[in-house]
């Protein structure tokens, strides 16, 4: 039976777990009370409240503004959905950039008024120390390699990261810096897969892919990609499953066809 089946709550004990059995973490983002109560129910392992959110849910054009309070209105509303899911919360642009007492405190905030069971905050060696300080206060710490888009005003571009060896060694690197700072996880991000299965050979903690290819310990896709709901957004990695952006057009101009035809509500839809 696999690891999947027979846990009723998945831990960061669980994803280890999983990789050592060699069974595939499944993530999703969500960012409400009703997809996360979905995506809960049908058995995803891990529910990402992503700063994804600022694009998404805010439509910003990047994941910069979205602010710390914003966060914590996002996971709140999903924690309240979850029953078995690890959910794991961004720290948002600005808020453990400064120094490790800053990051500490963003992270405590999101676990207390949350109920959140984990952080997730992005790069390598430049936040090394705030990931052992969150750590140490007994707060779960996910990373993030590859292209990290709080950056993305440095790179300029999302293309695919790490191709050239200076910045694949500097990641092989940092992903092992980050496991020695106590990460129980780290989400490689648009790299070459071969960089991607390296990685994950050389940790003892699961890699979470999105773009990275196969061989990480598991995936991850933004929820509004994977089912369709915005499908302007085409990257080579996603696959969608779902066309929820036209099947949801489709419903809402039949229900103002109904309305405005008094073919809604009819007698069986009155009292």
């Amino acid at each position: 039976m696999s690891t999947h089946k027979e846990i009723k709550k998945i831990t960061t004990h669980t994803l280890h777990k999983m990789k050592e059995q060699g069974e595939k973490i499944a993530m999703i983002t969500a960012y409400d009370y009703s997809f996360a109560r979905l995506f809960d129910a049908v058995g995803i392992d891990v529910i990402l409240v992503g700063d994804s959110a600022s694009n998404v849910m805010a439509g910003h054009e990047t994941t910069l503004p979205i602010t710390l309070d914003q966060m914590i209105y996002h996971a709140a509303s999903v924690i309240r959905a979850v029953t078995r899911s690890l959910v794991v919360v961004d720290l948002p642009f600005g808020t453990y950039q400064s120094n490790p007492k800053e990051a500490l405190a963003s992270a405590i905030r999101i676990m207390k008024e949350t109920g959140a069971h984990a952080i997730k905050l992005e790069g390598g060696s430049e936040v090394v120390e705030s990931v052992k300080k969150i750590v140490a206060a007994g707060i779960p710490v996910m990373g993030h390699l590859g292209l990290t888009p709080q950056s993305i005003y440095q790179f300029g571009t999302y293309n695919v990261r790490a191709k050239e060896e200076a910045e694949a060694t500097k990641l092989k690197t940092d992903a092992l810096l980050l496991q020695e700072a106590g990460c129980f996880g780290i989400v490689l991000e648009k790299i070459p897969a071969e960089l991607a299965a390296a990685v994950s050979k050389s940790l003892h903690i699961p890699t979470i892919g999105i773009g990275a290819g196969s061989e990480c310990n598991g995936q991850v896709l933004v929820m509004h990609d994977l089912l369709g709901i915005n499908n302007t957004f085409k990257p080579r990695f996603l696959r969608q499953y779902l066309n929820l952006e036209e099947l949801v057009s489709n419903a809402v101009k039949q229900y103002i066809s109904d309305v405005k035809s008094v073919d809604f509500p009819n007698q069986s839809e009155q009292y």
